[in-house]
């Protein structure tokens, strides 16, 4: 592993775990690692700083166009929704734009029923796709970027994902929006969220869902994770409620502990970021993720537990579509 991941991953510090039914939340807090000043997408969009519409006229799934006009980077991360426009898209890497800048940004479609204009720019919707998502997707990103065809998504994965998730929250959206399924599931979300609360200096999380570790997310600022927290937690949430387990088991710190020693020991790639910075891909055996370093700082990274069983089906899905090699 890089020796600044490295040693950013050694110095992660746990706060108390927080549970409620068969979810545990660990914070996580980091003493240094603050790196560059930088708006999130949230607080630049508000700020009339940002702006994202479709790349032409005629629009371009797989690519929006982003426009920043603060005299800082801007920071969005894997996943964040996007509504309006087209279709609604979720971003396919984190990306830190450039201060003063025009970017072309990867996404995959979110709303597959729609192709006609909503609005003429985007907005933010205010969700993050869930962790199963988010890892479905990174895990057809890291094979995109293996054949030289940039930060590519499988959309058709995506899409399928997204179906699969619909039919088990049993919520019908007229355009296949996940949108709408946030939307409609919201109550049970928020019932949740009273649960977990965020700690002073917290950068990050560690979620396990029936006492098994399903992901984390960290930051590099906690101002930053104060914006990001509540679509965060709640994207770990939404696959927690739709996959409730028919007994829980008790969460361990130990899991979580052995989940950081497993990314440490993970394969590992680097690549150009689209904006600032280096990408970073990781892959284990049980375990896929990724980073974003500029300036010897973390800035985002994120890692989710997978199955043995997932990672075949992904393979064989791979060999079926290989949208991503068009």
């Amino acid at each position: 592993m890089n020796t600044i991941m490295k040693e950013y991953m050694e110095k992660i510090s746990f706060g108390d775990m927080q549970v409620h039914d068969h979810v545990a939340v660990i914070p996580l807090m980091m003493t240094n690692g603050i790196g560059p000043e930088y708006f999130t997408l949230k607080e630049a969009l508000a700020s009339d700083l940002l702006t994202i519409s479709e790349l032409t006229e005629g629009g371009h799934v797989p690519e929006l166009k982003v426009q920043n006009r603060a005299e800082k980077p801007v920071l969005i991360i894997d996943g964040e929704e996007l509504s309006g426009a087209k279709q609604n898209r979720v971003l396919n890497t984190t990306i830190l734009l450039k201060e003063q800048s025009e970017t072309v940004i990867p996404v995959s479609c979110t709303e597959q029923g729609r192709w006609s204009y909503r609005s003429a720019h985007f907005e933010e919707s205010g969700h993050i796709m869930s962790a199963k998502l988010r890892r479905v997707k990174n895990r057809s990103v890291m094979e995109s970027l293996k054949f030289c065809r940039g930060f590519q998504s499988d959309q058709g994965a995506v899409w399928e994902e997204i179906q699969a998730q619909s039919e088990k929250a049993r919520v019908s959206s007229p355009t296949h929006a996940m949108k709408d399924i946030h939307e409609a599931r919201e109550n049970d979300l928020d019932a949740y969220l009273e649960y977990f609360t965020m700690v002073p200096d917290q950068k990050g999380l560690i979620v396990i869902v029936n006492g098994d570790v399903a992901g984390l997310d960290m930051v590099s600022q906690a101002d930053t994770f104060k914006v990001l927290y509540s679509k965060l937690i709640k994207s770990y949430i939404m696959d927690a409620i739709l996959e409730r387990p028919a007994k829980g088991k008790a969460p361990g710190l130990d899991k979580a502990k052995a989940f950081l020693d497993e990314i440490i020991t993970a394969g590992e790639q680097t690549y150009d970021s689209v904006g600032y910075g280096r990408d970073f891909r990781y892959e284990g055996k049980k375990l896929v993720g990724s980073a974003l370093v500029h300036e010897d700082a973390v800035i985002h990274m994120a890692f989710f537990r997978t199955t043995q069983a997932e990672k075949s089906g992904f393979m064989a899905g791979t060999s079926r579509r290989r949208n991503f090699r068009q």
